[in-house]
């Protein structure tokens, strides 16, 4: 973008790390001190002091940046830490889900020496990690938005137990999570097993905010799933989704999105990657500079101060990567080109080493523009030609996207065409058939449809397949008309995607039973992939 924050110099901009510009910004919006009383009732958010080191304290190099600026903030508003409640817990994997968690939250309010306590039991939580404060300031962007501060705090815990479950609270100076009147606080996690075993996953995109979304959350909850995959757009406080200065934005939406999230966020890693309306024009750099500061994800991708949704894991025997396809749409160009090829180059490399892991019985990709899509965005063809060719090569079983916000999977495309159809029921095999690309936009933001005279076609509804006209993005982001005939299943109501994975033992071969659900827990398309080494899939 070509002024990445409002009210920095172009030149000094290039020059300033992302801490250093909101350290530039919050100078510039400094406000005079305020009593207790004022900062409650202003909700005015201030700098407590940084997390310490400790041997499983993780620190990315914005972090590191921005803790020697916290430790300077005396002349700011403190508040009674006893007065200042988290909120907003979310957890998220590290590398190796058998090994590291990364917790992460939100504070109102000033707090001082925020922790992180521990343990195998709610009763012996007596390791006490302090955490890293990532401070995140907003101009007020228009005369009806006042300028925001939120903080975000994180610990990172590294060499956890495989297949063990972890109890934690999370607190600050007057806030203890131990203390009895807060036992209700603590919260739980489990670190993947150390071989693989039989788990549930679930994913979906474009979530918000709104009765829909928490009605999605709780489904999820009820799956018991190992982690959650969220493929972007993740909470539209930029309602516009350009990635321009110019878009309509509100921080504060993210404090209700948090909230709304943490009753399963807290429990089950929200492993999200970067959508469109997560171009967050006035966060450096290339707009993720918000996305850095509320999440603590996988720092294994290309560039993880850079690219932050962009990252991979392997849970099991599932191999997992994230990417950012706002690098390469056709029909957002924002952030076209930002990695100059570099997450293709990274791609092609990690689905490389996934499927040479003996370990490895699957591959999932998820991103956000649609790869295969006939609802109103339909498909993307920058995703397309930037990746698809690589997905073929390297076998990958599944694809999930958002954008949206329908429920639409393609049958097994293999070369860009039909390599089998695939039913609902049915089962398909990727190292013959091809793969199959699924829609899972149905998370929570207001529905879309599909094009005229295009009927749902779904469980206990229709299932049989019929050709399409819709278009596609081209380089010149016009739309290419285009008549299909993989679009096998099409549901408009909000659901998510449940997948169930089982390995494969003597006699039988490794099986992903994939799921939609719907808001009502109704089954709306099931399927199953199973890998071979050729021969019919069972």
């Amino acid at each position: 973008m070509d002024t990445p924050n409002v009210g920095i110099p172009e030149q000094l901009a290039q020059r300033l790390s992302m801490p250093e510009q909101h350290e530039y910004l919050r100078a510039k919006h400094a406000r005079p001190r305020v009593s207790r009383r004022g900062a409650l009732i202003g909700g005015l958010a201030t700098a407590g002091a940084a997390g310490g080191a400790g041997v499983l304290i993780g620190s990315g190099t914005a972090a590191a940046a921005a803790a020697p600026a916290l430790a300077t903030s005396s002349a700011t508003a403190q508040v009674d830490g006893s007065l200042v409640a988290p909120f907003g817990r979310h957890l998220a994997f590290g590398a190796d889900p058998a090994t590291q968690m990364r917790i992460s939250w939100q504070v109102p309010f000033a707090v001082q020496r925020p922790y992180v306590r521990i343990g195998t039991a709610p009763w012996e939580l007596s390791r006490k990690i302090e955490a890293e404060v990532r401070p995140l300031h907003t101009p007020a962007l228009s005369k009806k938005l006042p300028e925001v501060d939120q903080y975000y705090l994180h610990a990172a815990f590294d060499n956890l137990k495989p297949g063990t479950t972890y109890y934690y609270g999370v607190g600050h100076d007057g806030f203890d999570p131990a203390a009895p009147e807060r036992l209700g606080t603590i919260g739980t996690f489990r670190t993947a097993p150390a071989k693989p075993e039989k788990f549930v996953f679930t994913a979906f995109g474009d979530q918000g905010v709104s009765y829909h979304a928490l009605a999605n959350d709780q489904l999820i909850l009820g799956q018991n799933p190992s982690f959650h995959l969220h493929a972007g757009d993740i909470c539209y406080a930029d309602s516009s989704g350009m990635g321009k200065e110019s878009d309509t934005y509100d921080a504060r939406v993210w404090d209700t999105f948090l909230a709304q999230t943490e009753s399963v966020a807290k429990s089950v890693p929200w492993m999200v990657t970067t959508g469109n309306h997560d171009m967050e024009a006035w966060y450096s750099p290339n707009g993720y500079g918000g996305q850095s500061a509320r999440w603590s994800l996988p720092e294994n991708g290309f560039d993880p101060s850079g690219a932050p949704g962009v990252y991979s894991f392997r849970y099991g025997s599932v191999g997992v990567v994230a990417l950012d396809a706002n690098d390469v749409s056709y029909e957002i160009p924002a952030n076209k080109g930002y990695t100059d090829g570099k997450q293709t180059a990274w791609l092609d490399k990690r689905l490389g080493e996934l499927r040479a892991d003996a370990d490895v019985d699957f591959i999932v990709v998820f991103f956000h523009h649609c790869m295969y899509s006939t609802s109103t965005h339909a498909s993307d063809g920058g995703v397309r030609d930037a990746w698809l060719e690589l997905f073929t090569k390297h076998q990958v079983d599944l694809v999930i996207n958002g954008h949206n916000h329908v429920y639409e999977r393609t049958d097994a495309i293999k070369n860009g065409e039909v390599g089998k159809a695939v039913p609902v029921g049915e089962s398909t095999d990727p190292t013959r058939d091809g793969i199959v690309y699924v829609t899972a936009g149905g998370a929570g933001k207001e529905l879309y449809g599909f094009g005229p005279g295009v009927e749902d076609s779904y469980e206990g509804h229709v299932s049989d397949r019929e050709s399409i006209l819709t278009f596609h993005w081209t380089k010149l982001r016009l739309p290419d008309p285009d008549t299909v005939e993989w679009s096998r299943v099409r549901y408009t109501g909000y659901s998510f995607l449940a997948v169930e994975v089982e390995t494969g033992t003597t006699g039988t071969r490794p099986r992903m039973k994939v799921s939609a659900l719907a808001e009502s827990g109704e089954r709306i398309d099931h399927f199953d992939v199973v890998r071979g080494r050729g021969g019919a899939a069972q």
